[in-house]
């Protein structure tokens, strides 16, 4: 299980390592042009609007359909060799079930269903990170499973790989079925959860907070969002604040209930643009010395999308799989200073999320409170946010980026061969063969294998290769340490295995 898990973690964060260029991107977009995002009396013409949009569009075109790169990314992810015709599962997959599962649709075979205002909304929100997960899944598990059916003559086109799309699109077709009664339930629960939250006051902020961190690895904390944020119920904080109020109020049993405008997007201030990048500190000054120049590049880049744009997937996928207790911490200190902003005080708004460009232009707006208190309390946010994530790290040994498994060691090893296709024609043969070869993989220094017959590998010969080592950490599991270079091994590796 743990093994899956942490293969899942590796296919989700392929997608997610082309996001930073996109928050930086958006950023500075909306710098530029801070009429595209509806800031009263802010140019919507002119060359510097027009570049500005350009760039916010560059960036939303990926960050806008996340869901989808999930759903190709973590297909080709899990699928063995990594192999393309995955992707393509995974997109038959996602094309299958959000199709069908569109609102036009479900009105047509479950028109009672669509008179809820509740599950209408869920059915329109279908195509979120959540979905595109599991279709990638479905995907990457149809492709391991059938890439090698056989089908009898008269179908023989359809052998192999070619199988792999058709059943894909089977199996979505009832993952469907079973999402048209699920998937309003789960919706309906958290707009539930949302309901009692908001009768809370100050402390349910940091209730709500908590939880819109906690879900988003799996993409329902759009159904919290739809609460707090629009009119699902109708009580829209984003909504009422950029429509210049200052004290919003929802009907319920006739009685008028107020709020604070901005209560529920004013704690996330300080902790994307002072926590994340306190935490990503922590996380740079404990990787490993021979990864640091990497883990800088990724998740440096991330503190930078969430301190300009609030753009926080980057940095969350990057350590949510691979230390997920820590996750759980992270969105807890999200609960406790979102609750301690508001109590202070401090009120912003945000219509794209808590970054640099929202604060600057939402403290314009009437419902705007306190915005010197940004830096004071992100200040505090973000020193704690580094010293409970380097104590959690160190104190646990936890594996964020740049703290793999991989022996720092093995980066500084010299093969006592250059020509990789003698070193793994060696190897083959010390493995017993391609027929004794059940699966192939690499990490960053290591060949990672699965054998059929463990009687049948022999060590001297895989050593005689050139290789660094040879590590036997399961019954049919063979790690062949080769280094940096691990990957041109592996690529002609699986050449002489086809």
């Amino acid at each position: 299980m743990m093994k899956q898990l942490q293969r899942l973690g590796k296919a989700l964060f392929l997608p997610v390592a082309i996001l930073p260029i996109c928050g930086i991107l958006m950023g500075i977009g909306y710098a530029m042009a801070p009429g595209a995002m509806g800031v009263p009396d802010a140019p919507t013409s002119g060359a510097l609007y027009v570049i500005g949009f350009f760039l916010i569009k560059a960036g939303g075109a990926l960050i806008d359909n996340m869901a989808l790169l999930f759903a190709v990314g973590v297909a080709v992810g899990l699928s063995k060799e990594n192999d393309g015709t995955g992707a393509l599962a995974g997109l038959v997959s996602w094309l299958m079930v959000t199709k069908l599962l569109n609102p036009a649709v479900v009105t047509v075979i479950a028109p009672a269903m669509m008179e809820n205002p509740i599950k209408a909304v869920a059915f329109a929100k279908i195509e979120n990170p959540f979905i595109g997960i599991l279709c990638g899944i479905i995907g990457g598990a149809c492709y391991n499973k059938f890439k090698d059916t056989k089908m009898p003559d008269v179908l023989a086109f359809f052998s192999g790989k070619r199988s792999v799309a058709l059943v894909t699109g089977v199996l979505s077709v009832v993952v469907a079925a079973v999402l048209l009664f699920a998937w309003p339930i789960v919706f309906s629960g958290l707009v539930a959860i949302g309901n009692g939250i908001k009768s809370m006051g100050v402390a349910g902020v940091g209730v709500y907070a908590f939880l819109n961190r906690l879900l988003i690895p799996t993409g329902l904390h759009h159904a919290l969002n739809n609460v707090f944020w629009f009119d699902t119920i109708g009580m829209g904080d984003l909504t009422a604040y950029w429509g210049a109020l200052e004290q919003g109020g929802v009907m319920e049993n006739g009685t008028v209930i107020d709020w604070s405008v901005g209560m529920y997007m004013s704690g996330f201030f300080p902790c994307m643009m002072f926590g994340i990048p306190g935490a990503a500190l922590a996380m740079i000054q404990t990787a490993k010395t021979k990864k640091r120049k990497a883990t800088i590049g990724i998740i440096g880049s991330a503190a930078i999308c969430a301190l300009l744009c609030g753009v926080t997937e980057p940095f969350e996928f990057a350590f949510m799989f691979l230390a997920f207790p820590l996750y759980v911490v992270y969105a807890l200190l999200y609960g406790i200073f979102a609750t301690i902003t508001i109590a202070l005080g401090y009120r912003a708004g945000f219509c794209f999320s808590a970054g640099l460009t929202d604060a600057f232009f939402s403290s314009f707006l009437p419902a705007a409170r306190s915005s010197w208190l940004l830096l004071p309390i992100g200040l505090v946010t973000g020193l704690v946010f580094y010293l409970v994530f380097l104590f959690a790290i160190k104190k646990f040994n936890l594996k964020t980026p740049g703290r793999e498994d991989d022996q720092e060691a093995e980066m500084n090893i010299e093969l006592g061969s250059n020509d990789y296709t003698a070193m793994a024609s060696i190897i083959l043969e010390g493995l017993g063969g391609k027929d004794n070869i059940a699966s192939i993989d690499n990490c960053i220094t290591r060949l990672r294998l699965e054998v059929k017959d463990r009687y049948a590998v022999d060590e001297k010969k895989i050593k005689s290769s050139g290789c660094a080592g040879v590590i036997r950490p399961g019954k049919y599991s063979v790690q062949v340490v080769i280094g940096p270079k691990v990957q041109f091994v592996a690529d002609e590796f699986k050449k002489l295995c086809k």
